[in-house]
């Protein structure tokens, strides 16, 4: 009990400093939905699963409650393709990785950068990297919004929690990573995915 009193009254008085932290680096972990493509001639569905995730964000304050963002997250991946003996079929079992680069930012509800809720945002790009014979990286345009919780833990430590929504918008008709020799043509308008996650922020 008297651990628990003593936890609790030092994250009620966090230090200054992490209210007024000119920049932070935060590394994340959590899990991601997968999305999906389809099969340009078929129309069957090409699923990615869902799976693992990690990032890193560079937070630079821009005010008193807004911080300029520089976000990086990677998901490493397996499609998933549900008729057996069809074209797409090759592809299920497949390593794919997906890897955001966006620069946006966070904006605190309750006014200064510290404990509590903000919004985040970010607009970059999306890497797409099959590692299949005769399939190519591929980079689409993309953004992200979501909503986050940051709890202090002391003067140079917090903690994040991050829910995100992302939407790259792929615009392909047919053979979206093919480099040549690709026995299924790959297609879509948009790719979606969903995630929640956990930082360590270091401010400073």
């Amino acid at each position: 009990m008297r651990f628990t009193m003593a936890l609790l009254a030092a994250l009620a008085a966090s230090p200054a400093s992490v209210l007024a932290a000119d920049a932070a680096i935060t590394v994340y972990g959590g899990y991601r939905s997968g999305g999906g493509f389809t099969d340009a001639y078929t129309n069957e569905a090409i699923d990615l699963d869902a799976s693992g995730a990690f990032a890193a964000s560079l937070d630079l304050a821009m005010d008193a409650s807004r911080q300029l963002r520089l976000f990086v997250s990677r998901q490493g991946s397996r499609l998933a393709v549900a008729t057996p003996g069809s074209p797409a079929a090759s592809l299920d079992g497949r390593s794919m990785a997906v890897t955001y680069v966006h620069v946006g930012g966070t904006n605190f509800f309750t006014g200064p950068i510290g404990p509590g809720s903000y919004v985040v945002g970010g607009l970059g790009a999306t890497r797409f990297s099959p590692a299949i014979s005769g399939f190519s990286a591929t980079w689409r345009p993309s953004m992200h919004v979501g909503v986050g919780y940051q709890l202090p833990l002391s003067a140079n430590l917090a903690l994040r929690f991050e829910a995100r929504a992302y939407l790259t918008l792929v615009n392909s008709e047919g053979g979206l990573f093919c480099s040549g020799g690709c026995v299924v043509s790959i297609r879509g308008d948009s790719f979606t995915q969903v995630d929640a996650q956990i930082g360590l922020s270091m401010v400073f």
